[in-house]
């Protein structure tokens, strides 16, 4: 019997690198399902409202948002859409049939240089930090994963922020990686090395709330789940649906930051793309007032239907590749101790 203990336990437990892959095989399926998506609705964004030169738009591949800058015409280059759109199905078709299916990934390889890697550090560092957590916490385990999930992610906007503003500096200045450095020293000259970390608050203020939301709600419902179809191992349906709920839960209430965040980040670009970024001043409060006084209490909360239909299945599909990963790795590792142990029998 302690024999078939100690494989259990050992079989429960995978490595921070299995962790790593489980997590970056997610983040790749989901930017695979998510971009076509915001590609999409780009495209009938700038057929409405065409985008004039020097004026930014958000692009998100269902793991960051990302500022791209428009340089000629309506925007650039990948976002030209020949034609006119009827809706969003139609636009499918057509960027298909005249573009190519590639089309429906433009833009992807360079956002997920820094998009993968943001997901596999705070996912791996949520799993570390919720089973210390849960050890430490003791009565009170069931509120671990608020804490981790908070605290990963602080951890990864921290260390992603400086790549997302040097980045923007890069596409707004159409300045070559060679010149990275010289665009690192310049900003640290002119503002300080507080100004890498430019944006940090407000993204904060929408992501660890969500975070921690997110985690605590997804845990609860997956217990739930796996009581009433009483089995002990969650299914990829029951995380499926634990992560669509949880994240819809969550980007509904943190949504008017994500709405200031998302604000200032597209300023931050067109002043930096007009060579003005040392102008950059407003506070998350400032902004605030200012998307109220113009448009309203209600100003707060646009954008609710298109951040629901985004947010909802790539946080389903991230945490059911994550969980389906993770749960492969653990039946790995099981055969291969249990092949171990009877190999030292014989």
């Amino acid at each position: 019997m302690s024999g078939h203990g100690s494989v259990s336990s050992a079989s429960d437990a995978i490595t921070p690198l299995q962790q790593m892959m489980a997590s970056c095989s997610g983040a790749m399926l989901t930017s695979l399902f998510v971009t076509p998506l915001d590609v999409v609705k780009i495209r009938l964004q700038a057929q409405n409202n065409p985008f004039p030169k020097g004026k930014c738009f958000v692009y998100c591949n269902g793991l960051m948002d990302h500022i791209c800058v428009c340089e000629n015409g309506n925007s650039k280059a990948w976002y030209k859409a020949p034609g006119h759109f009827s809706g969003t199905l139609d636009a499918f078709v057509q960027i298909i049939r005249r573009e190519g299916i590639k089309a429906l990934w433009s833009g992807l390889p360079p956002t997920l240089v820094m998009a993968v890697p943001a997901t596999v550090i705070y996912f791996t560092c949520y799993d570390q930090l919720c089973a210390a957590l849960r050890v430490r916490m003791g009565d009170h385990a069931q509120e671990a994963p608020l804490f981790a999930g908070a605290i990963a992610r602080v951890g990864s906007a921290t260390v992603i922020s400086p790549l997302e503003l040097i980045r923007t500096k890069l596409q707004s200045q159409k300045q070559s990686y060679r010149e990275l450095t010289n665009c690192i020293r310049s900003a640290v000259d002119n503002e300080g090395w507080r100004s890498m970390w430019r944006g940090l608050g407000p993204t904060l203020l929408r992501d660890v709330p969500f975070s921690a939301m997110y985690w605590y709600n997804y845990e609860k419902g997956k217990s739930w789940l796996c009581e009433q179809y009483a089995t002990t191992k969650p299914t990829f349906a029951i995380t499926f649906i634990s992560g669509a709920v949880s994240g819809s839960i969550a980007a509904i209430v943190t949504l008017p930051f994500d709405v200031v965040k998302t604000r200032r980040q597209v300023e931050l670009g067109e002043l930096q793309a007009k060579n003005l970024s040392h102008q950059v001043s407003s506070s998350t409060l400032s902004v605030m007032s200012r998307i109220v006084t113009q448009d309203g209490i209600g100003g707060l909360f646009s954008g609710f239907l298109p951040r629901l239909i985004k947010v909802a299945p790539a946080c389903a599909i991230m945490i059911s590749t994550y969980e389906f990963g993770k749960a492969f790795f653990r039946k790995h590792n099981q055969e291969r101790l249990l092949k171990s142990l009877q190999t030292s029998d014989t």
